[in-house]
């Protein structure tokens, strides 16, 4: 015996803990996401000495990286000198406090970052960083301008498929909810395709710029964090889609079964 179905489809058990493991999934991946694109540790410079470094430089370095007029050259090699960090928003490099030419070197560090304009996120780069004259670098100014938009597409995707989500649990109608999982693999796709923009443009820059003897470079939590959020991206789309499409095909043979 069936139990009564009212429009819409009544979910069993499988449905709705399925759409409870998927709308987890969504909401930790956007968590992830939305963390990954506000810090600065998408890629770390890791040296041996910072504060000799900025010591035999004087205070240039850092008058350099802040300055408007610095290009890709200049600011990358403050990062390998001073312990940088790079975020899709922002660059940091870590001084000392107070430091002057005339002073010793100190161990009390600090971290002091810049912001990445609108127009250094659309900004060309050139086949010689630095080098004006050289021609543009298509391949690495395309993979930077994907890897800025593509993070805001993926969440706006999500947070679509949210709203989507929510009309569904409104309307009582589970098969909606397959629009919400395609949005939610559109939104991994973007996931991953800035994963691997990103991860081809700083091989990209190494080529151009090889890291000195003295500094590791090394993908921070901030990259981590965007990997991980691809994959559950993914996982909740599928949980999405087979949940509504399972339960409409039990709805349609049922109400068949009913009729006959």
């Amino acid at each position: 015996v069936f139990p009564y179905i009212s429009k819409g489809a009544m979910m069993d058990n499988r449905f709705a803990t399925a759409l409870v493991i998927a709308c987890v999934l969504s909401l930790i991946s956007t968590i992830y996401m939305a963390a990954s694109i506000g810090t600065d540790f998408w890629y770390e410079y890791h040296t041996l000495s910072p504060a000799e470094n900025i010591s035999e430089a004087g205070r240039s370095i850092w008058e350099e990286f802040v300055s408007e007029e610095a290009d890709e050259k200049t600011y990358t090699e403050a990062l390998f000198q001073c312990n940088g960090t790079v975020g899709l928003w922002r660059r940091c490099i870590t001084v000392p406090k107070n430091s002057h030419w005339y002073s010793p070197p100190e161990t009390d560090m600090t971290t002091n970052c810049i912001s990445f304009s609108l127009s250094d996120q659309f900004m060309e780069k050139y086949v010689e960083p630095g080098n004006h004259n050289s021609g543009t670098d298509l391949n690495r100014t395309y993979l930077w301008r994907l890897q800025f938009l593509l993070p805001f597409v993926s969440l706006g995707l999500m947070c679509f498929g949210a709203l989507i989500g929510l009309c569904a649990c409104a309307c009582r109608s589970l098969y909606p909810a397959i629009a919400t999982g395609v949005l939610h693999f559109l939104a991994g796709l973007c996931t991953l395709g800035l994963v691997g923009c990103y991860v081809a443009g700083i091989e990209l820059l190494h080529k151009k710029l090889p890291l000195p003897n003295d500094v590791r470079g090394e993908f921070g939590w901030s990259f981590c964090l965007a990997c991980v959020s691809a994959p559950l991206q993914f996982m909740a789309a599928a949980l999405f889609i087979w949940a509504a499409r399972t339960n409409r095909k039990e709805f349609t043979l049922l109400k068949a079964y009913r009729v006959a």
